[in-house]
């Protein structure tokens, strides 16, 4: 039999090791034979553009590069698989026969689990026998039934660590300052609150954390600034890019471009520079903010090796599920203890997980809504855990290409 997998939605540090994961555990199935790659996500499947990733994938060595190379190295889509449609369907029905596929994996968000389940459900209905695996993937960690998401960990690592560095620069004048860096984290704040992982090293910064699960108040932004500001030289503070006021609207709404993505989703950006704006104004000391962007994502030099451990295995078990005659599912850590840090990963339904999403608990945050309790510290310390022995070349990372792609 033959297999297929793709990625979809934005791109992590993990998102290739999971692949790697498929990869290495379909080779070793001997009943096996072609381990297909699709291009540009489930529209790779749509328009029947797979390759076959043992003519990618050569080499022990070229593995090993896979998995510590960010990003999507078979291309990555938005798009949003209709309701009902016997046109795509048909099409991707008529690609998997025509290739002799038994066996898709995808690997994404809580959007990419939508195209599980609904895939699945289609198969099921119309009698055939193809089985479907969703893989998780996100640096939001928004995924329901999910205790964390690949690619979490290497992107919790690289912002605290930046975290930490601008705390060193800030404070090297005399003079008061405040910095404010704004972090992804469309509804829900999980990435914004590990940056407390600071605090297991004793570092101060950042001072303030602010999450969109808390509600926005301006004024009471104000006060917390100036309380910091008459503790410490260089206040730093960490904001969620979707902070919400109590009526449920983005903060930064006049800096928003107003334009939605394929799944109706809202671009966001520009609470740093708003808020960099409003202490200006209202402090007058000096104020800098910080958007980290898609930094955030891709710093494979600085990934956990916890995170792309863990990548590796998820996938590695996907293959194992459907095998099993698993479909309509989506792999999940489930973890048994913080010290020491161990998972379990099972299977759960994707329709538990698709268009759903996963908040930072409440009680996870202060009674003043600026900071985080200890509990998120031991949940997220684990995940940043251990360091990778990167390639280089000519004092910079090697990565994974494919020849004259993209």
């Amino acid at each position: 039999m033959n297999i297929a997998a793709a990625q979809s939605g934005g791109p992590t540090c993990a998102i290739n090791a999971s692949l790697a994961g498929i990869f290495t555990a379909a080779s070793k199935c001997p009943d096996i034979d072609k381990i297909y790659g699709s291009v540009n996500g489930i529209e790779g499947i749509i328009n029947d553009e797979l390759v076959d990733l043992r003519t990618i994938i050569r080499t022990n060595e070229d593995l090993e590069l896979l998995k510590l190379t960010p990003s999507t190295v078979l291309g990555s889509c938005r798009y949003k698989l209709p309701e009902n449609d016997e046109e795509i369907y048909g099409k991707i029905v008529q690609t998997f026969e025509k290739n002799k596929i038994d066996m898709f994996f995808y690997i994404g968000g809580n959007d990419s689990m939508d195209t599980v389940m609904k895939l699945s459900e289609y198969f099921k209905k119309n009698n055939i026998d193809i089985k479907v695996i969703g893989v998780p993937k996100t640096i939001d960690n928004d995924l329901m039934c999910t205790d964390h998401t690949p690619g979490f960990g290497s992107a919790a690592k690289y912002v605290a660590a930046t975290i930490q560095e601008i705390s060193r620069d800030s404070s090297v004048y005399s003079v008061k300052s405040v910095t404010i860096v704004e972090i992804m984290g469309r509804d829900a704040g999980w990435l914004a609150a590990s940056t407390c992982v600071l605090k297991a090293n004793d570092e101060n910064a950042p001072h303030l954390i602010y999450l969109p699960e808390a509600p926005f108040s301006v004024e009471r932004f104000l006060e917390d600034v100036r309380r910091m500001l008459g503790e410490h030289k260089a206040v730093i503070i960490a904001v969620s890019e979707g902070l919400k006021l109590s009526d449920g609207e983005y903060a930064a709404e006049g800096f928003q471009s107003g334009a939605n993505d394929s799944f109706g989703h809202k671009y966001l950006s520009g609470i740093g520079k708003c808020l960099e704006n409003i202490v200006r104004d209202e402090i007058g000391c000096k104020v800098r903010s910080i958007e980290l962007n898609v930094m955030q994502r891709c710093a494979s030099h600085i990934a956990s090796k916890t995170d792309i451990d863990e990548s590796v295995r998820i996938g590695e078990e996907a293959v194992k599920a459907a095998i099993s005659g698993q479909t309509g599912k989506m792999m999940a850590f489930k973890r048994i203890s913080d010290r020491p840090y161990f998972t379990e990963i099972v299977t759960v339904d994707a329709g538990d997980v698709a268009n759903k999403e996963k908040l930072f608990p409440k009680e996870w945050i202060n009674n003043q809504g600026n900071n985080v309790t200890p509990q998120a510290l031991d949940y997220f310390l684990p995940l940043i855990q251990g360091e990778l022995n990167i390639l280089m070349k000519n004092g910079l990372p090697v990565q994974f290409k494919i020849p004259n792609w993209f």
